[in-house]
């Protein structure tokens, strides 16, 4: 009786396996880039300053205390929409100055009320801070947060 699967009918079956799975997957992240590249959530392009408002956000270590998205922690408020309830989404010189006032206005010591910390923070990096906020606003969130105040 003659075996069904040969030694050499095995190889070619995984061989043959193997480069269609190779070319299905090639053929996958060629369509999932295209799709990438073309459908941005973004609502404004990433500027140097919003990639400095970044690093100010990850180097003070904001999630800590805040979320972005919901991503973070709920100790402060959300800041992806922050600029739309202070209503300077449209205007980086509004949204500077009303950053900058409410970051030196802090700690309020008001008794009883969480307190955010100072940082000293140099001007340029209170306008790349405004600016990633400004950015983080206009990106496409589907709906999320479910509410204004996040």
């Amino acid at each position: 009786m003659a075996e069904f699967l040969t030694k050499s009918r095995a190889r070619n079956i995984f061989y043959g396996g193997s480069i269609f799975f190779v070319v299905i997957f090639v053929v996958l992240v060629v369509q999932s880039h295209r799709f990438i590249v073309n459908t941005s959530t973004a609502g404004m392009p990433l500027t140097e300053a919003v990639a400095h408002g970044k690093a100010v956000w990850e180097r003070n270590s904001c999630i800590n205390c805040h979320t972005l998205h919901g991503e973070g922690a709920y100790f402060a408020p959300e800041l992806g929409n922050v600029m739309t309830r202070w209503g300077v989404l449209d205007d980086p010189e509004g949204a500077y100055e009303i950053l900058d006032g409410w970051m030196e206005a802090q700690p309020s010591g008001i008794e009883g009320r969480r307190q955010m910390p100072y940082f000293e923070l140099t001007e340029e990096d209170k306008r790349g801070l405004a600016e990633f906020f400004r950015w983080a606003d206009q990106t496409d969130t589907q709906g999320w947060p479910p509410n204004e105040a996040g």
